[in-house]
């Protein structure tokens, strides 16, 4: 299923989240504003698309909100909870888990709280991987730290035995921080969980720096990534600026989607090609890229900034697919195939050009989170602690219109969200870099 055809008919799909029964505790919350029972928000605000299913009669998509609430499933006192990390790192991943440590063990009293080693490799015993006992000293300063206290991997793992370890160590509530390949292992855990009648809150923060997951907005480390490209594309800008024929080459994640590189093309003014997997392009030709690097310099401009998100451009490598322990395809190098195509084409014409190129990925990601980013962190850890002790499951949190919810994992992974090479985000990065003219394109029609 797709985005596209969720949102279309949003009737044939479950938008509520899976719960492990009637929620009977009193919350020990004092002076908190409880969500009202029931309580949900739509996820698309357009009034013509919800005025029109309601004229036809149709439901509106709306997600449960996502808060406290005023009678809990989970009695504080005998629970105990989990926390894991999994996949590649991300700016943010130790501020979720002091933000999930701190509310469980101020806001409800939990003092049971372990920290699940090097992804889910530390519930399989045999990995050996012993858990951290975590607690808000254990936890206070790492939100200054890049990176991920609890280790990390890559890789699935046997979900039964998963269930077996959580039952055995009496776990009542798993928190997953983790992308696409996090998140549907959770979903697989939280139904074996269900399947074999355990009270065991499975409960997604999604992580992805590409952000590319459905249906949650923007995700941690995003924002952080994007203000971390401002000092590598400066140096970039500046090298290329030093010589005659100067061109800045730098490459930014983005696997499947182009957010990073897009918004990084926009923040950053100086970048004259912004390059990204949605929007196909050629070397060669009339809308090829060496042909806009020539027609840049042939108008009397010295040099050129490029922007290449690591997914784009892939149809013009070759070589064995290769696949990570996730089963993510491993990208090919688009960055190093793009600067010896640009100075071959450069040598083949007897003109002198200056290739430089940056790579600054494991740079971007391992960096600490900073301002909003890390207010939302801490927000999205404290409503993730909220749905699993109201015995929410199955589910992740999201954001929409400045309000935090609660997303089946199904929905969320559905399908990699993706930058609509002709909307508004595109369009303005058209408008910054003014690729079009110089890759012979027509200008976008303004909608």
């Amino acid at each position: 299923m797709t985005i596209h055809e969720i949102l279309a008919a949003p009737e044939k799909f479950d938008f509520n989240v899976a719960t492990l029964g009637p929620c009977t505790v009193p919350s020990p919350l004092r002076g908190a504003t409880f969500v009202p029972p029931g309580a949900r928000t739509l996820f698309r605000h357009d009034a013509e698309y919800v005025e029109e299913r309601i004229r036809a009669g149709l439901p509106v998509p709306s997600f449960e909100r996502a808060g406290p609430q005023e009678k809990i499933f989970h009695a504080p006192a005998w629970c105990r909870a989990a926390i894991v990390t999994c996949g590649g790192l991300c700016p943010g991943l130790n501020d979720v888990v002091k933000g999930l440590v701190q509310t469980l063990w101020f806001d409800y009293g939990m003092r049971h709280i372990f920290g699940v080693r090097y992804g889910l490799e530390g519930l399989i015993p045999s990995y050996g991987h012993e858990p951290l006992v975590l607690t808000p000293d254990e936890v206070d300063d790492i939100h200054q730290d890049g990176g991920t206290i609890l280790g990390s991997s890559r890789g699935g793992q046997d979900t039964a035995t998963i269930v077996n370890t959580l039952a055995h160590l009496n776990i009542n509530m798993l928190f997953c921080i983790g992308g696409d390949g996090t998140l549907r292992a959770a979903r697989d855990i939280a139904e074996e969980v269900l399947r074999r009648k355990l009270s065991i809150s499975v409960v997604g923060v999604p992580k992805t720096i590409d952000n590319d997951l459905a249906f949650v907005g923007r995700s941690f480390g995003f924002e952080t990534a994007v203000y971390e490209t401002g000092p590598v594309i400066t140096c970039a800008h500046v090298e290329a600026k030093g010589a005659p024929r100067g061109i800045g080459l730098v490459k930014l994640m983005g696997r499947d989607s182009g957010f990073i590189a897009a918004y990084a093309a926009i923040a950053n003014s100086v970048v004259n090609m912004c390059l990204v997997p949605e929007v196909p392009f050629t070397l060669d030709g009339e809308h090829g890229v060496l042909t806009a690097l020539d027609r840049r310099f042939a108008i009397g401009k010295s040099h050129a900034v490029i922007v290449v998100a690591e997914g784009a451009g892939q149809d013009l490598l070759t070589g064995e697919e290769k696949r990570d322990a996730s089963g993510n395809i491993l990208k090919k190098d688009i960055g190093t195939f793009l600067k010896n195509a640009i100075e071959r084409h450069f040598a083949e014409k007897g003109e002198k050009a200056s290739v430089k190129y940056f790579d600054p990925s494991y740079t971007i990601r391992s960096v600490p989170a900073r301002g909003a980013d890390a207010i939302h962190c801490c927000l999205l850890a404290k409503n993730a602690v909220h749905a699993a002790m109201a015995g929410r499951t199955n589910c992740v949190v999201g954001k929409c219109a400045d309000v935090y919810m609660l997303v089946p994992i199904a929905l969320a992974t559905a399908e990699r969200a993706k930058i609509d090479p002709v909307g508004p985000l595109w369009q303005a990065v058209v408008d910054v870099t003014r690729q079009d003219e110089y890759m012979g394109y027509e200008p976008l029609v303004r909608g």
